[in-house]
């Protein structure tokens, strides 16, 4: 019997009479929805035992997913939205005289993650839910997220994200499978009985403990877990000296070094001791998490040679690539196994995802900091390189001379990608274009010598959640034309290309953008006090803040724009509002430069008694799951505008096209999908291609300086830069003028600015035509399925993890 109105509002009375002793009357909206989350978690715990109780009994393969990120956002619509009770939910909320979204917002984002690395992450979680494949997350509960922005004059300023102040409603303690992980120490190597053994002494205790997070399948049964260690001390790890009365502040120091390892979400790594903690923050993640894999695995009496048939770990980047040299010490140590039987399962178990092609993000770490960390890690790395060189020595002398470039460990530092290369079966792109670089050019020796292990799997993104949950009307609108199967297959929603020439359905897809607009708009108007218009072009850049993102490129657009209707007031564009929503690494200096330069230009443009008229710019602070949400359904012009070749696929470009906004984009990482899909003729791309970028990059004959010295229009844009137009202190933004100039451009922004504005140009007229406009949206909006998370999933799971969808019966009716 379906729940109703008034089944749950007698128990929401009830739960909050139990867990608060107040009345409906008396209760604050935070109860409300703390409540709510009772309720809820009485009906996803029976269906979460009965899951890992159905994964048991069929003896099925599960994946487990490490990342140091899970970018999760508010769960609360999307679990009442995958239990198929968010209406009832609203309307019951309603009914008692409390706004829902209000209620919701009361949730904290989860301070998981940071960029596109963890919201990936975390639809993939929803994927394998939903999707019915038994998936574990492996991630750090960090006490304290990346840092919660301000914008205090113009500035970035960081204040800690305590995100747990209050109770993180969704995760359930689980102290009975704490792991202890081990830090630094000596290691002793004896013979016994011809073979060698290693002891572990002295070392740094740690103990890990599970806090465990339902991820609830859609329209099923299926609850997968999310599990996040946390970094907690315990008195029996610390010994206590009864001669010394001051043990009790020793202790408190030792408590304190222990918790900092899960404190922080990347900790600032431009000093030796950030570096340190980076470093053990990655492997109590590895080692807390293999240990607790072997644990469960053993428990079900299966024999470890069989590990890979029934395991499956995927390394999500390079940051968890520990888990090859801790999966061989558990194996080699704890297990007894000889060094060839622990290799071979090793190899056979563990997966890699690259998702960069940037140098300086595939991490080395220095050997002495390994060797003192990780001392018996070190002695594995060191045999595994050994290996590796001996075999390319011998098998492949034509790689003779790149063993050094190709080495693990080479010259004072350990390579982590070359190391999950090495020690996995399968090595993985994330966007056609992005896999092929890794081939020819980033990892080609290593192509060359492992080429059936690489493989590209294009990013997918949660269409539940990027459709159906943030922009409902635009799914009842497709739902109205086409039905619902696109719910459960999102390929299906290319069904509503052949509406988009259809007048009506045209008309009922610009009522809802408008809408959207409008709520923005109010939202902005709230917190920024800043009137927008709701019938310009929403023009949106937002992701993390970066030199190859190019926000740059984009801010020189709009401070063209301003020269021009400066110049001439009467000239006739569609009025615009330039939305940018970042955040720029702490100890990244150009990208703090960058985002004071947006807060300065949108301030001389919003306050121009002319120009403010045409043009709007805001820079949104503490950009994160729960403002992009808001953004995505009112955005028509996304921004993907990277520098080709560096961007390695990117999910926001498929969030925005899935809501209907149009790309203007280089051909970098999924944008390439995305052109094949949706033709030239509904995307707008523009710049240097990635092959010659990588051959400016190898002839050396781009001068920046020609660009700036030949177009007018670049020229008057830089100047305004150094001649205190935005600031009135004439160094703010001298460090860009000069980084662009006498660096030379590192990343082609004033190559591709020519091109950039004649795109934005066709970008105006194009909108100028709505009906056009409005057809390549539903263009768009139909091709996005194929970018659905759903879609990834199913090809890691069919093509390197080999899992299988597992049913999960019912145990109870969930209200």
């Amino acid at each position: 019997m379906p729940i109703t109105v008034e089944t749950l509002s007698q128990l929401l009375k009830e739960k909050l009479t139990s867990s608060f002793g107040k009345s409906l009357e008396e209760a604050t909206t935070k109860e409300v929805f703390q409540s709510i989350c009772l309720i809820m978690k009485d009906s996803i715990h029976p269906n979460w035992q009965m899951t890992q109780q159905t994964y048991d009994q069929n003896e099925s393969k599960q994946v487990y997913y490490f990342s140091m990120e899970f970018l999760l956002g508010r769960m609360i619509e999307t679990n009442l939205l995958n239990m198929g009770l968010l209406d009832i939910y609203k309307e019951t909320l309603t009914s008692l005289g409390f706004n829902p979204e209000n209620v919701f917002r009361e949730e904290y984002d989860a301070g998981l993650g940071n960029g596109g690395l963890g919201r990936l992450a975390a639809c993939f979680l929803d994927s394998l839910a939903s999707l019915e494949l038994p998936g574990y997350g492996m991630g750090i509960r960090y006490k304290y997220g990346l840092f919660q922005q301000k914008v205090v004059n113009g500035y970035q300023v960081e204040l800690p994200d305590y995100w747990l102040e209050d109770e993180y409603m969704w995760e359930t303690k689980r102290d009975d499978k704490a792991i202890e992980v081990r830090f630094g120490g000596t290691v002793e190597t004896t013979a016994v009985n011809g073979q060698l053994q290693f002891q572990h002494h002295d070392y740094e205790r740690v103990l890990a403990i599970p806090y465990d997070v339902p991820i609830v399948g859609y329209d099923n049964n299926t609850v997968n877990t999310l599990r996040l260690w946390s970094a907690e001390s315990t008195t029996n790890h610390f010994h206590f000296h009864s001669s010394r009365g001051h043990d009790y502040y020793h202790y408190l120091d030792y408590k304190r070094s222990i918790e900092k390892i899960s404190e922080f979400l990347y900790p600032d790594d431009s000093y030796y001791e950030g570096k340190v903690l980076r470093l053990k923050q990655q492997y109590f993640l590895v080692s807390a998490g293999l240990q607790s894999i072997l644990r469960r695995y053993k428990k079900q009496n299966k024999p470890l040679y069989q590990l890979s048939k029934h395991v499956v770990i995927q390394i999500n980047d390079t940051h968890p690539s520990l888990v090859v040299p801790e999966l061989m010490r558990l194996l080699l140590d704890e297990e007894r196994l000889s060094w060839n039987e622990a290799w071979s399962i090793t190899q056979e178990t563990v997966a890699y995802t690259n998702h960069t092609t940037l140098s300086e993000a595939l991490e080395k770490w220095p050997e002495d900091m390994i060797t003192t960390l990780f001392p018996r890690l070190y002695q594995i790395i060191e045999e595994i390189n050994e290996r590796f060189c001996k075999m390319l020595w011998f098998d492949y002398p034509e790689l003779r001379e790149k063993i050094p470039e190709m080495a693990i460990l080479s010259y004072g530092q350990i390579h982590m990608a070359h190391l999950a290369m090495v020690g996995s079966f399968s090595i993985n792109g994330v966007a056609k274009l992005h896999t092929e670089i890794l081939k020819d050019r980033v990892m080609q020796p290593f192509y060359t010598v492992f080429p059936k292990k690489f493989n590209n799997k294009t990013n997918g993104i949660t269409h539940r959640r990027w459709l159906l949950n943030v922009n409902p009307n635009l799914a009842t609108v497709i739902s109205n034309a086409i039905g619902t199967e696109w719910i459960h297959q999102p390929e299906q929603l290319s069904k509503i290309i052949p509406f988009s020439t259809d007048s009506s359905f045209q008309e009922a897809i610009y009522k809802v953008k408008h809408e959207n607009k409008i709520k923005l708009a109010s939202y902005i108007k709230e917190h920024y006090n800043l009137i927008i218009d709701d019938q310009s072009i929403v023009d949106v850049h937002i992701k993390r803040l970066h030199g190859y993102k190019r926000q740059l490129l984009n801010l020189f657009h709009i401070i063209h724009l301003y020269n021009m209707y400066k110049e001439n007031p009467a000239l006739e564009m569609t009025p615009r509002t330039f939305i940018f929503g970042a955040k720029a690494a702490p100890g990244y200096t150009f990208a703090k430069q960058v985002i004071k330069l947006i807060n300065a230009v949108a301030e001389k443009i919003n306050n121009h008694p002319q120009v403010s008229k045409h043009l709007k710019v805001i820079f949104l602070e503490n950009y994160q799951v729960s403002l992009a949400e808001r953004i995505i359904p009112a955005a028509d012009v996304s921004e993907q505008i990277s520098t080709a070749s560096k961007e390695a696929s990117g999910t926001g470009n498929m969030k925005l096209m899935m809501n209907g906004a149009l790309t203007i984009g280089t051909q970098d990482g999924a944008n390439v999908e995305i052109g094949d899909f949706v033709g030239n003729d509904n995307i707008f791309t523009f710049g240097l291609t990635s092959e010659e970028v990588f051959a400016y990059q190898q002839s050396g004959e781009y001068n920046a300086r020609d660009y700036y010295n030949n177009d007018r229009r670049l020229r008057n844009v830089m100047d305004l830069l150094v001649n205190q137009h935005f600031s009135g202190d004439d160094v703010d933004f001298k460090d860009i003028f000069y980084s662009l100039l006498y660096n030379n451009d590192e990343y082609f922004v004033l190559k591709d600015f020519d091109s950039y504005i004649e795109t934005q140009n066709l970008v105006d007229q194009t909108y100028q035509n709505q009906s056009e406009w409005l057809s390549k949206s539903i263009v768009n909006i139909g091709h996005s399925g194929a970018f659905s998370s759903d879609r990834t999933i199913q090809e890691y799971a069919q093509d390197i993890w080999n899992i299988r969808p597992t049913k999960v019966a019912s145990p109870l009716k969930i209200y």
